[in-house]
């Protein structure tokens, strides 16, 4: 009897059914914090070791990390990498890490306390280059352990118990636990917006306006997913006095003001809702293009209060005047880093390109569709916003013609 072919169907399962029957493997990341030594000691645990052949860990320059120790091998190759290679079934590494990152001015990136923590996840476990087996899947959790009086911990994962996350990122082959996290006596306001669970956390007595903040989102939480179009589970909101850095900084699913930081300045900009552009945009740029990154959350940061009826017409005028006298002396946009000025100028940049899209396409786009080509790319470049804007006017555009921008 002749062998009939296997239907599409058939076919279909078969070809993924390697993807089906990935191996589940867990990966426990557990967090002890030790504030009279300004350190935490983390412990990582995988269920079956043999499925990875190696992690190869960044432990950077400042010399952060320390007092590793693991089932199988553990290699020091130099003072900034490191080497775990697990053993056969259960295995662990332990090692320490200093919480507080001062800077030059004598703020703090990351500070802890005796009663409080405020640092990056992304610090806990350092940036690794992960070799593991064919067909594996690691299911990752993150748990802390508090000294005594320390009331709770918050991070940007989702809570699957007391002191406990699931770490869960598609775009990563190894689930970090990145993202602004604080531990300690904190008070914390929630609310849930569109899609999204927000929480504004602070350690207690260091002045975060919790609520303006949350006040604050609200009326712009529908006009940033009008341009953004994502719906993150969790976001998380920390903040603390000095002398933490005084500014604003975005991180996965998170990010963190300063608490004298004004919501909005008297410039007419909102430092919290730029940054909350990055977190929702995660625009991240190359070929000398900060101006893009910088400029499209500074751009947002006034226009999304604009949309949302919190700034009137003369006003914006104001800001516009604002940004022309300090950008005045910029001569060109292309930079790794984009200066206040650089940006200022950025900004007026995208004013102007988000008239042309309007006039010449007759209402029918603007530079939100630009926005949102970019947010597809892994990293943007001057070349990408100026092909992206050409495809979407069916021409060159006059604005990116611009000498500021070569």
């Amino acid at each position: 009897m002749p062998v009939r072919p296997l239907s599409l169907f058939a076919a279909l399962l078969l070809s993924t059914a390697p993807a089906l029957a990935a191996q589940r493997v867990d990966l426990d990341y557990r967090v002890r914090f030790l504030p009279e030594q300004d350190q935490a000691e983390v412990q990582v645990t995988l269920e079956k070791g043999e499925v990875i052949r190696s992690l190869d860990l960044n432990l950077g320059n400042e010399g952060y990390y320390s007092d590793f120790q693991g089932d199988g091998e553990w290699v020091q190759e130099s003072p900034e990498r490191g080497s775990w290679r697990p053993g056969k079934g259960k295995s662990q590494l332990t090692y320490r890490v200093r919480i507080s990152h001062p800077r030059d001015n004598g703020r703090f990136d990351a500070r802890m306390t005796p009663d409080w923590a405020l640092f990056r996840g992304d610090d806990l476990v350092p940036a690794a280059r992960l070799d593991q087996l064919d067909g594996v899947k690691l299911v990752s959790r993150l748990s802390f352990e508090l000294p005594e009086g320390w009331k709770s911990v918050e991070t940007g994962w989702p809570r699957i118990g007391k002191n406990r996350f699931r770490i869960d990122n598609p775009e990563r082959l190894l689930d970090r636990p990145t993202g602004w996290m604080l531990a300690g006596k904190l008070g914390t306001r929630r609310a849930r917006l569109g899609e999204t669970d927000v929480t504004v956390a602070a350690p207690v007595g260091e002045g975060m306006r919790r609520m303006d903040i949350l006040t604050l989102l609200t009326f712009v939480w529908p006009e940033l997913q009008n341009v953004f179009p994502r719906d993150p589970a969790k976001l998380l909101i920390v903040g603390a006095g000095d002398p933490m850095w005084r500014g604003g900084l975005s991180a996965p699913n998170s990010l963190y003001m300063h608490a004298d930081r004004p919501l909005v300045s008297e410039n007419g900009t909102s430092s919290l809702i730029h940054e909350l552009v990055h977190v929702f945009s995660r625009i991240s740029d190359a070929d000398r293009s900060d101006w893009i990154s910088e400029g499209l959350a500074e751009y947002y940061a006034i226009e999304l209060m604009r949309r949302a009826g919190g700034m009137s017409e003369d006003r914006y005028q104001a800001v516009r005047e604002h940004l022309s006298a300090w950008s005045r002396d910029v001569t060109s946009l292309r930079t790794e880093r984009a200066s206040g000025a650089v940006t200022a100028r950025a900004v007026l940049l995208l004013q102007e390109l988000d008239r042309e899209i309007r006039q010449r396409s007759k209402g029918r786009h603007s530079l939100d569709d630009v926005s949102r080509g970019l947010m597809r790319l892994d990293k943007v470049s001057t070349d990408d916003i100026i092909d992206i804007t050409s495809a979407l006017l069916g021409g060159g555009s006059k604005v990116l013609g611009t000498p500021l921008l070569r």
